[in-house]
């Protein structure tokens, strides 16, 4: 594990003091449990990433905030937030995750390997998290920041409040706003093999439904939304002319 964890320091741009941090950062419950399955849940705790995410969301969402606010400083705080929203995402981070290519580093158990463990958006978010935590109990949280504005450097010059927009909260409130229920989700199809899977998705609500896809049920979900957004749009302009 020695040289894989220096070739992922590498790739990472962090050379870690205690290297303990990053392999247990890098330990996904399944290969714990597969490594101790005599040992008590405390003894699979300290070898698994689980409570590293946790710390590494805050640290993360803290740097984000920082830097978003630092950057737009004059933007409401319902738009900060949706920028934020964006940038902390499972897509985004496993998006990231996957440009380091943190799924060849992972140690995951024999079950998640053969479910296309390391290519899950999921495990591969968290995995990112759990890195972040690493640095910060590393070298502080300055270290920690500097190291997430780097690597989030293209993310944060691209965030705007519009390419951030959450469509399924824009649908729920669009409809609301029409004294009308809110939408429901529900996965029709999927195709390909697990790790590079398409996902279609259903948005219904009353007087209406539309189907989006995408590589996980998240982005089917927001592109069911758009359209959803777009049709009612559509409605309402139809409706406009007729009463004119």
């Amino acid at each position: 594990m020695g040289k894989n964890l220096a070739k992922l320091e590498h790739l990472l741009g962090y050379k870690f003091q205690d290297l303990a941090l990053l392999e247990r950062a890098v330990t996904h419950r399944s290969w714990a449990h597969e490594h101790l399955p005599d040992g008590d849940e405390e003894k699979i705790r300290e070898l698994q990433n689980e409570s590293f995410e946790f710390v590494g969301d805050s640290v993360l969402g803290l740097a984000i905030a920082e830097q978003l606010f630092a950057k737009n400083p004059t933007v409401s705080e319902g738009d900060l937030t949706l920028m934020k929203h964006h940038l902390v995402s499972t897509e985004t981070l496993a998006r990231i995750a996957t440009n380091l290519n943190l799924g060849e580093f992972m140690r995951v158990g024999r079950g998640e390997e053969k479910t296309g463990g390391r290519h899950k958006q999921a495990l591969l978010a968290d995995t990112f998290e759990a890195i972040i935590a690493a640095i910060f109990f590393d070298s502080g949280y300055i270290s920690a920041r500097n190291y997430v504005n780097r690597i989030f450097t293209e993310e944060l010059r691209r965030a705007t409040p519009r390419s951030s927009i959450d469509y399924k909260t824009l649908l729920q409130e669009t409809l609301q706003a029409n004294k009308l229920s809110a939408p429901t989700y529900k996965v029709v199809k999927t195709e390909g093999p697990p790790h590079q899977r398409t996902f279609f998705v259903e948005a219904k609500w009353e007087g209406g439904a539309v189907s989006g896809q995408g590589n996980s049920i998240k982005q089917a979900e927001m592109m069911a939304a758009n359209l959803a957004l777009q049709e009612l749009k559509a409605e309402t302009t139809d409706e406009a002319r007729q009463t004119n």
